[in-house]
């Protein structure tokens, strides 16, 4: 009885003489289907071409191998992975706390913070806190939210309805983007800040190499 004692099992695809089969249905390096062959002639083969047989499914009967260079597919592969964990977007629920007789300057303050956290693509979650006889007003947190909602409708909608909880109420609202949408715009938007920086650098260069030229060929005064 085979039993499992321990230590990790590898991942990686059995290549060259570690394939242990009588024959395998062979892919070609451009993925050709070259058919089923004996084992021998397909790593007869792989050294034909100065490249590996990799054994691509092996619970197929027989095993599909490949024809190729392993080394560059690991790389390339680890590269794919790499730059999907760096354009991964997470979605992040900001908080933005308000009362619900707030003042004006106050209110297009926070509104400001929220339309920003939307324009990235993140989720926000407001919240109305409520304190001493306002506990008794529940209508005015709920109108704060409404108009709230209101003003950025634009970027974001309601996704989860205002609700009482405790002292406080509160709404999340959802962007109409995607975090990768907005992660995309705001690396377009600092390459084009820095190519008009670097458009400005490249003019005031221009400029003061005239007027250098310009003095050189000014005549002297008598």
């Amino acid at each position: 009885m085979w039993c499992y004692r321990g230590g990790s099992i590898s991942a990686e695809p059995r290549i060259n003489d570690r394939i242990r089969v009588p024959e395998v249905r062979l892919v070609g390096p451009s993925g050709e289907q070259v058919g089923i062959v004996p084992l021998a002639k397909a790593l007869e083969l792989a050294q034909e071409y100065d490249l590996d047989l990799v054994e691509v499914a092996a619970t197929a009967r027989p095993p599909v191998c490949k024809l190729m260079d392993y080394g560059k597919f690991k790389y390339e592969s680890a590269m794919k992975a790499r730059e999907a964990r760096k354009n991964q977007a997470h979605t992040v629920i900001k908080e933005m706390k308000l009362r619900p007789k707030i003042d004006p300057h106050d209110y297009d303050t926070k509104k400001g913070h929220v339309v920003r956290f939307l324009k990235q693509g993140d989720k926000v979650k407001i919240t109305i806190m409520f304190r001493g006889r306002e506990q008794s007003r529940p209508e005015l947190g709920f109108r704060l939210l409404q108009r709230l909602a209101e003003d950025v409708q634009d970027l974001g909608f309601i996704e989860s309805n205002p609700k009482q909880d405790g002292r406080n109420m509160i709404m999340v609202l959802g962007p109409h983007k995607k975090k990768t949408e907005a992660m995309a715009e705001a690396r377009e938007a600092q390459a084009a800040r820095k190519a008009e920086r670097q458009g400005r650098t490249a003019q005031d260069d221009e400029a003061a190499g005239a007027d250098a030229d310009g003095a050189e060929q000014a005549p002297a005064e008598a």
